[in-house]
């Protein structure tokens, strides 16, 4: 957040930083060893959590896993001491942004989070899809088959290509069948650089 200055009759453009929340990205299966770290050092985080059963040879057993695998969130102002701190962290790979650095979540957004696990609402978590994206058929007769997404909403539209000779078939599949295919370079938008000040 930036405000206007009068600085003796010249406008200065003067940075008036606020804590926001901000999306963190972890090392795999490190979401609980950052938060568990974060309250030691005093950081204000969330990290949802979802109820699974998991099945070993002998046994069933429910246990907490992270909602959003690989990620959990940080209450701070990036660009003052605590973003060095949070990238400190063990198990801390990166904050998420563009290229301009970390991008602010609303805290509206952390608050319905709250709110649907808090009433034990049903739910599942679902990709957020756009028209452009590569995906891949997960589930179902055309599992494994991979397009790109040319029509988003109740059903959406996967277009099967074959470049060589430019043609293409659309298929239509449900949306909670599909999920993205991770580009190369897959967290381009999250930065492992400090943007302490």
């Amino acid at each position: 957040m930036y405000r206007l200055q009068a600085e003796q009759g010249r406008g200065v453009l003067i940075m008036n930083h606020s804590p926001s929340w901000y999306a963190v990205w972890t090392r795999s299966r490190q979401e609980k060893v950052a938060a568990a770290t974060f309250a030691v050092l005093g950081i204000q985080h969330y990290l949802p959590l979802k109820s699974e059963y998991r099945q070993w040879s002998d046994r069933k057993q429910k246990v907490e896993v992270p909602l959003f695998t690989g990620y959990l969130f940080v209450y701070i102002d990036p660009f003052k001491d605590s973003g060095l701190r949070v990238l400190q962290t063990p198990g801390v790979v990166a904050f998420c942004g563009n290229q301009t650095g970390p991008v602010p979540i609303p805290e509206k957004q952390i608050e319905d989070i709250r709110a649907v696990l808090n009433a034990r609402a049903n739910y599942s978590v679902q990709a957020l899809l756009q028209v452009g994206d590569r995906v891949r058929v997960a589930r179902g007769t055309l599992a494994g088959i991979e397009g790109t997404l040319t029509h988003a909403g109740s059903e959406v539209q996967v277009l099967v290509s074959i470049d060589m000779v430019r043609q293409s078939l659309a298929v239509r599949v449900a949306p909670e069948d599909i999920e993205r295919i991770p580009e190369a370079s897959s967290r381009k938008e999250c930065f492992t650089q400090s943007t302490a000040a």
